[in-house]
Order: C-alpha cells, then structure tokens, then sequence
C-alpha cells in the first residue's frame, strides 16, 4: 500500500502575500523539484495533483531500490537519450548527476554508487526522500490542493477539478506541468492531458508504452513449467541493438532489463510489420567456434540435454528454450547446435501495455518549446518530466530527466516571474 506522506502545511511569513503566484500541476519528482525552485526563488506556489498523495509512482520505484541516477561519464550518459539528446543536453548539463546527489544530500539522503554505476539512497527507499522534500517545501510555504487538470478556458487560465467539486478556474501568474506520461496509470500517470493540449494544437508524438516486457506465445508446456523462471546472464539482440543482463519467463512472454532496453524498437518493428524477431545469445562470453569445439566432444549415451548441462552446464529453462524456438528437431551438428544456442530466434507480437510498462515514450515535441521549456504558444506555461518527448533506458536516467527538466522549468517560471532563480 502506498503511504500518504503529505506534511501538515505551515506558512511561510518570508513569501509575501504579493509575491507572484505559480502553479504546478503534477507532485511527481519534476513537479517538486520545481516547485522547490520557485519557492526557493520566492514565488508563492501551489502544487496541484488529483491524487491523494504525492509522488506515488516516485514511492513505487522505491520498492526496488530507488536507482535515482547513474555514474557513468557525462559524455556517455547523455547519448541515452536517443533523439533527444541534444534538447536535453544543455537542461541535464545545467542539473547533472552529481547535483542531484548533492540535492539528495541537502535533503538528508545519502547516496551511494553500486556495484553497476548504478546510484541510489543509502537507505534504499524514496518515502525518507520525498518526506524530507516535502518538508521543506511546505516549510517555505508552499500549499498542496487535490486537482486534476481539465483544460485551458482562454488563455492560461486553467480549469481544474477537485474531488466532489465542480471544476474552478485558475490564473496562475505561470504554470509548470508535469503530469508525466501514461505508465503505470493507476499510480496517476494516466495520459489524459494529451487531449487538452492537442486542443490548443500543441505537437506531439503520440505516447506509447517504453521499458517494457515482450509478448511472445508460448507452447503450452514452455508457459506451464516455467513461468517466473530466470534466464541468467544472456545477450538479447534486436536487429542491431543489443542489451545484456537476466530475464524473467512470464505467462505472456518476457521481462527484465534486456526486454526493457529493445522495446521501443520491437514495438516500432510490431506496428509496421506485425511482428518481430528477437534473438538469445545464451553464452555470451564464448564464441560460436569455442562452444563448437566443447560440443564435439564423445557423448556417448547420454541425452543431448545431459551432455550440454556437463559439457557447457546448461540448465534446464536454456534447453527448454532450445527446443521452444526448434520445433522440428535441434542440429544435431555440433557447428549448427553452436550457432543455436548464441541465436535462438524468438517471435514477438507486441510489447506490454502502459499498465505494466515503466516509461513512456512520446510526449509534447521539443521545437514546441523554448530552451527553459516554455511553450512557444503559451508565453508563462512551462512542461517537465515525461511529458516530453524523449525515450530513456532504465538505469537512472528516467528520473535523472525528470529532476533535471522539473529544475529548468523551475528556473525559467522564475525568470519569467522576475524573480532570481
């Protein structure tokens, strides 16, 4: 169960009653980090979500460990992004990795590098984090209302809907959004500011589920024996990306970060032609001419899955997979049955759906916008987090893009408001 964090709130006496006003619709990471910005900058602000709590899917991927961000070089970590690399090199420079543990650090949260490059909280959960945040948000005066966003009413005003209420209007000074995309939806992330935008005719590349599990139709009896079983230490190829690391047999097909990594092009490759192939290397670390050689070796009377459990010590979900993906019979040349198991070929009919997807791709497109993430159309209306239309791995770069996007946008209200960001 997700817990409600939200501090009593106090009132600032520092933010004058004619301060300007900004609202942040959306309590995710960008929203608060923005937020913070703003308040920090002396902006009053009110941070608007149509969830109870804040941040439920930020506490979400707590339960794995919170991976905030990752160590690797900068040069090498904003190649992740993809297409949007470019846009998002100047506002991920300006709030880079070790700003973020340093913001960690400020909050009280240690951080530390693991064994992956991989950082995440000393404490290994995100509610110490947001609970420290939220403090010191509603220590600065800044309020928290339940709101979902309807729409624009002519210009910026803004029309928002409150449990049990009708909707109201509202004429921020600026608004930042950042409603994130349409993963895990019941978390609150359900897409639905897609169509008000639109409705202004702002671009956008339609969202679509990333970092997400393959579906593939198993045989009967492949699905019934090992369901939930781990495939340890494999190479996935998809066409000419390749992803390392372990994946998990589900009822539907599979998941685990190599299915994470090639998903956005599987499920490119399903919408234009129906269908996909991916492909296991299931030694990775030996060539096809080493396995070659092992398996040249006298079997004797031994069974075919005995002799590769001895010889290359196969498990039984590997040869379960061999023969998955060779219906008619494996080679019985050992060059052939080499080859085979550095390549089994595996029919994918689609990715999983934004309920079990992590992220999203798509969003509003980046020439709508200007460097601080202003809408071009909507002078004082600026957007973070996955509401952009950028696509990111798993590893700590999701929600590095989002604390990242959350401070450019807070920065640009300020200066937009006046204010010294």
């Amino acid at each position: 169960m997700l817990v409600a964090v939200l501090p009593a709130l106090t009132r600032n006496t520092q933010i004058s009653a004619s301060a300007p006003f900004c609202a942040v619709i959306g309590a995710g990471p960008a929203g608060l980090i923005a937020a913070d910005v703003l308040s920090r900058a002396g902006a009053r602000v009110t941070v608007f979500d149509h969830k109870p709590s804040p941040a439920r899917k930020f506490l979400m991927a707590g339960r794995g460990g919170l991976n905030l961000t990752h160590s690797e070089p900068l040069e090498i970590f904003l190649t992740r992004y993809g297409a949007a690399a470019e846009r998002l090199e100047p506002i991920i420079r300006a709030f880079p990795p070790d700003r973020l543990r340093e913001f960690c650090a400020e909050l009280g949260e240690e951080t530390f590098i693991g064994t992956s490059g991989r950082v995440f909280p000393k404490s290994f959960k995100a509610s110490p984090l947001l609970r420290a945040l939220l403090a010191r948000l509603t220590a600065r005066g800044v309020r928290f209302e339940r709101g979902a966003f309807e729409g624009f009413v002519g210009g910026n005003t803004l029309s928002l809907r409150a449990p049990g209420d009708g909707s109201r209007a509202l004429a921020p000074s600026a608004a930042i959004f950042a409603l994130g995309g349409a993963s895990w939806p019941r978390l609150g992330s359900d897409g639905g500011w897609a169509q008000p935008f639109c409705a202004i005719d702002v671009a956008m590349t339609p969202l679509a589920p990333a970092n997400c599990g393959a579906l593939i139709r198993w045989s009967e009896h492949f699905q019934g024996a090992f369901e939930g079983q781990p495939i340890k230490t494999i190479l996935l190829r998809h066409g000419a990306a390749a992803a390392r690391g372990d994946l998990v047999v589900t009822r539907a097909g599979l998941e685990g970060g190599p299915t994470y990594a090639l998903a956005s092009s599987l499920r490119a490759e399903v919408e234009r032609d129906g269908g996909a192939t991916l492909r296991i290397d299931l030694r990775p670390d030996a060539s096809a001419a080493e396995l070659a050689r092992k398996l040249e070796r006298e079997r004797g009377k031994q069974s075919l899955a005995t002799f590769l459990r001895k010889t290359i010590k196969f498990a039984k979900i590997e040869m379960a997979l061999l023969r998955e993906a060779s219906p008619l019979g494996l080679p019985r040349e050992s060059q052939a049955l080499a080859e085979l198991i550095k390549n089994i070929p595996l029919g994918v009919t689609g990715v999983a759906g934004f309920e079990r997807a992590i992220s999203t791709s798509g969003g509003v497109r980046f020439d709508e916008l200007d460097a601080a993430l202003m809408l071009k159309r909507r002078p004082g209306v600026f957007l973070a987090g996955e509401m952009l239309d950028f696509d990111a791995p798993t590893g700590g770069y999701l929600l590095q893009a989002a604390f990242s996007t959350g401070f450019a946008a807070g920065q640009g209200a300020a200066r937009y408001l006046g204010l010294a960001a």
